[in-house]
């Protein structure tokens, strides 16, 4: 499962993965410390604050180039642009230092660090245990050309599965990046599964838009997104060339977090 409803909201495993994560590491400072009535909450809110930010931070000085054009994109925290290990090694950074000069916190702030992480990275392992991890093998029929399945498609290539829906904002304003992104990498296959609409409204669609987009297929049960585990549009899903699912993006794509989603995709390719 990717991300469930919660009442309007379309709520991200992985965000709740974190909030568990990190009520586990107050829950386990609070009890490390209430002997020594020595309490590591701030502490932890700070550590979540600067890890927060020099992820961020990380990442846009990364892809500097495609944010430069368009510099309030920076602030634009929805593309889900952040350098993980820039914002565990800056949270880290700061524990240590207060750990330094303040020796009383050390114990229970190790404690907190140690229990979160402990938590996240069990969730990581379930929601990964759980996922479907490779291309579906359902038919489904194409806008323009035979009914085909994903592998069928791919032809041995990587692959980016975007899920979208013409009554999606989000994903519209995506469709121009993803299409530049279909006719300038021949060496990945694009492939667009509508969610929930018959070929009459697709096609109405894509007669008032100015897109041209290959490999469009229809999936008006949204079966695919059942099978992902995913509620939210628009989400895409990369694959390497053997079909295995590599990384997920729920919510709109930037042009710095496509790249950087290509850019492990094409990683993970070389190791094999």
């Amino acid at each position: 499962m990717l991300s469930f409803h919660l009442g309007p909201l379309a709520i991200p495993i992985s965000l709740t993965i974190a909030a568990a994560a990190w009520l586990a590491a107050h829950g386990a400072g609070l009890l490390a410390g209430r002997s020594r009535r020595v309490s590591v909450a701030a502490h932890l809110n700070d550590m979540l604050l600067w890890g927060f930010v020099a992820a961020r931070v990380g990442f846009v000085l990364y892809w500097f180039s495609l944010y430069s054009h368009q510099p309030l994109a920076m602030l634009d925290l929805r593309d889900g642009g952040f350098l993980p290990w820039a914002g565990i090694a800056a949270a880290l950074a700061l524990a240590a230092w207060r750990g330094w000069h303040r020796p009383e916190v050390r114990r229970p702030l190790a404690a907190a660090v140690l229990s979160g992480a402990l938590v996240w990275a069990g969730g990581e392992a379930l929601q990964r245990s759980g996922a479907e991890a490779a291309l579906s093998p359902r038919v489904l029929r194409q806008l323009d050309g035979p009914p085909a399945s994903l592998p069928a498609l791919a032809s041995g290539k990587p692959v980016v599965l975007n899920l979208w829906a013409s009554w999606c904002p989000p994903c519209l304003r995506e469709m121009p990046l993803l299409q530049d992104a279909q006719q300038q990498r021949s060496d990945v296959r694009f492939i667009f599964a509508n969610q929930g609409e018959d070929e009459v409204a697709v096609r109405d669609f894509f007669r008032k838009q100015p897109l041209r987009l290959q490999h469009v297929l229809l999936d008006p049960a949204g079966a695919l997104g059942r099978e992902y585990g995913s509620v939210a549009l628009p989400t895409t899903l990369f694959f390497d060339a053997d079909g295995r699912l590599s990384s997920v993006h729920l919510g709109e794509l930037s042009a710095a977090t496509l790249a950087s989603k290509l850019q492990a995709l094409a990683r993970s390719n070389s190791k094999e």
